[in-house]
């Protein structure tokens, strides 16, 4: 199937978003390892909606996983992405070794040159998402957190729905915080050609 070309995407292209997968990789799925998230399930979802219209409008997608972190090490099974987000061809993907995905050289370098909004989601939200969000912040990027699109883990006897209430607040001083509808709603002037109105379009 080849998609109509969007004009809306040349026309102001610094205003382009880039949606960020952040980990999306089986560690965080997978019951009974050490990061996994119980409640991963709706955030999945959320994912898989953000992804799919980024898809169908031509909004760049980045891939940034851990790699070299002792649960993340190449090659195993479960630093291997999560089954329905392996990335396409045209997308980019960022190895990194610490919280930030602007510990990626390479990320940081294609997002500081071409300077467009970033909408991140994925996992861990209280641990990469925040520490993305804040290095974005200071980098002079413009961050959305799609808060609904992403879990957190439980910390200090805090159950991790707590937790992620109170990430996505803390989120509010560096980045915009919005759920996955929302922000596939106001991203509509990215949608293809084809799917827009035209005012003759019943004559």
């Amino acid at each position: 199937m080849i998609r109509p070309m969007n004009p809306a995407l040349y026309r102001r292209p610094r205003s382009v978003p880039v949606l960020v997968l952040v980990d999306m990789q089986q560690e965080y799925e997978v019951a009974g390892r050490p990061l996994a998230l119980p409640e991963i399930a709706p955030a999945l979802e959320n994912c898989r909606l953000a992804l799919n219209h980024a898809r169908e409008s031509g909004i760049q997608v980045a891939y940034v996983r851990w790699i070299g972190a002792p649960l993340f090490q190449a090659g195993t099974r479960f630093a291997r992405w999560i089954e329905g987000f392996e990335p396409h061809g045209c997308d980019m993907i960022f190895d990194r070794d610490r919280p930030s995905c602007f510990a990626s050289p390479a990320f940081a370098d294609v997002m500081e040159r071409g300077c467009p909004p970033l909408v991140v989601a994925g996992f861990a939200g209280e641990a990469a998402c925040l520490a993305t969000a804040i290095d974005g912040y200071h980098r002079g990027q413009e961050v959305t957190f799609l808060a609904d699109a992403s879990a957190s883990h439980d910390m200090d006897g805090i159950a991790a729905a707590d937790i992620h209430r109170s990430i996505s607040a803390v989120m509010r001083s560096f980045a915009d915080v919005t759920d996955t509808h929302s922000w596939i709603a106001a991203s509509s002037p990215f949608r293809p050609i084809a799917a827009l109105s035209m005012p003759n379009a019943r004559q």
